[in-house]
């Protein structure tokens, strides 16, 4: 089983509110061969607290307003270090990159198959990319 249309336009949707938040590391991995709670997880960190509750605040928006989409659950809210938010569909992961780092959730997801994100959200992370390597 692969994801579902419906996951991968949620994922692509949720990407998307994330890049224009400036998130860092946008990936994505189809799940739903190892997991029956769901077909994809967004993982996407930012470098400060107040930047995760922006990027999760996007994301709720985006999803809500182009997909009529809320979600189930959502957790670590009140610290603002890695918010979880549950579509069912797909669970989207926004961490402070401290705790990105430490957790390392690509390794434990690494032999999912990765989920190609739309153009717009590759291009604003080479265009970051470039920005940081001429300071």
């Amino acid at each position: 089983m692969t994801a579902s249309e419906r996951s991968l336009q949620l994922v692509a949707l949720a990407a998307e509110a994330a890049a224009e938040k400036l998130a860092d590391d946008i990936i994505a991995y189809d799940v739903s061969e190892q997991l029956v709670i769901t077909d994809v997880f967004l993982l996407c960190s930012a470098s400060n607290d107040r930047q995760v509750r922006a990027i999760v605040d996007e994301i709720e928006e985006r999803l809500r307003i182009e997909a009529h989409a809320k979600p189930v659950r959502r957790e670590g809210e009140r610290e603002g270090r890695w918010v979880l938010l549950d579509y069912l569909d797909i669970v989207v992961h926004v961490q402070h990159e401290e705790d990105r780092t430490f957790y390392a959730l690509e390794r434990l997801w690494k032999d999912c198959p990765a989920i190609s994100l739309p153009d717009s959200v590759t291009r604003v992370r080479a265009q970051r990319a470039r920005g940081m390597a001429g300071e």
